[in-house]
């Protein structure tokens, strides 16, 4: 219950965003920044698993909430690692 209130809570000036899951690509720039380590890991991921820009996006997403979840007000490496994880487990049931 507290990764929805924290949603809630961030999106309070957006109109009609609820959730992580809703982010266009202006939402995702502003609330799903990560570090440097983050960007070469998810650009590591990429890379070798062939993902497209969306799935980035999607990456990104998934991140914040998982980093909400957790508590922690930035994405970490750690966010980002069960993320993509998450993304590879998907390809390989769609393929």
């Amino acid at each position: 219950m507290h990764a929805r209130e924290l949603q809630l809570k961030r999106f309070t000036v957006q109109k009609n965003l609820f959730s992580n899951a809703a982010m266009q690509s202006k939402e995702i720039r502003e609330f799903c920044r990560i570090d440097p380590a983050g960007e070469e890991l998810l650009k590591m991921a990429m890379t070798k698993l062939g993902l497209s820009a969306r799935a980035y996006d999607r990456i990104l997403k998934v991140s914040r909430t998982i980093a909400d979840l957790s508590g922690s007000a930035e994405i970490g490496t750690e966010h980002l690692s069960e993320a993509i994880q998450y993304r590879s487990l998907d390809r390989n049931l769609w393929v």
